[in-house]
């Protein structure tokens, strides 16, 4: 258990130290409440953007890249979950509300750049960042899906989409009091669509979960290891904790060569 006061968590800080700090870049994660097969708790997603931001804030603040971590958001797009009991749903309209009010706040106190640490597959902010764009010319705003940082496949037998090998892996490493024996997981078995674009990815829709899945989960956990989650999880946050660092020092109004 953490112990001492991490200056780069909002969270953990107080008013004294937050007047006395100027930070230049702020951490959003953000995550999902909802099932992740049979085996994994429901706020999954929450733990590892909050994981991955913190660690990688961590190092980057030890660079001495004064980065701020927010409180994560715990809900994300579920509204192809909406039969799975208390599988928390929130539409990207509100999403967009609460992002535009996370960024007023920060513009308020010029604090110019703003890193989303997504950690749900529902979640998509790119048209958001798109509009921000307008609402607030002056701000920086990107996203970083965490799982995508590294080739997965270099690290895992089959990563597998949700509550499969990588997730596992990963909240074995950072909440395994949490995850229930791997013989209780189902094999997290995945239907395709009939439709041939939609097959191949080239055609996009959202898909029903139940009808998806029986166990929610779709990829196979049964190679999970809390060693191969470390071993990622590693890698991810030298690579976000770089970013942080090469974001703070970076001017917002000169960012291509």
């Amino acid at each position: 258990m953490e112990n001492s006061i991490r200056p780069y968590v909002l969270a953990d800080i107080n008013w004294k130290t937050v007047k006395e700090t100027d930070y230049k870049v702020a951490i959003l994660p953000w995550g999902a409440s909802e099932a992740h097969n049979y085996h994994l708790p429901y706020a999954t997603d929450n733990f590892q953007a909050e994981f991955v931001a913190i660690e990688a804030a961590k190092k980057a603040w030890e660079k001495k890249a004064k980065v701020i971590v927010l409180p994560t958001i715990p809900f994300g797009v579920n509204t192809g979950q909406m039969d799975v009991k208390l599988c928390m749903n929130m539409s990207p309209s509100t999403q967009y509300a609460v992002l535009k009010d996370v960024v007023q706040v920060l513009n308020a106190h010029d604090i110019q750049k703003l890193v989303i640490v997504n950690s749900h597959g529902g979640n998509n902010f790119k048209q958001m960042i798109r509009e921000l764009s307008l609402a607030f010319p002056k701000n920086f705003v990107c996203a970083i899906n965490w799982w995508q940082v590294a080739n997965a496949n270099d690290y895992f037998n089959e990563p597998g989409d949700h509550a499969g090998e990588l997730e596992t892996s990963a909240i074995m490493h950072i909440k395994p009091h949490l995850v229930l024996p791997l013989e209780e997981a189902g094999n997290g078995t995945e239907k395709k669509f009939k439709i041939k674009g939609l097959k191949e990815g080239w055609v996009s829709t959202q898909r029903q979960w139940t009808e998806v899945t029986k166990d929610t989960g779709v990829g196979n956990p049964k190679f999970a290891t809390a060693e191969k989650g470390k071993i990622f999880l590693e890698v991810v946050v030298d690579k976000v904790a770089e970013f942080f660092g090469e974001l703070y020092h970076a001017d917002a109004k000169n960012m291509y060569e």
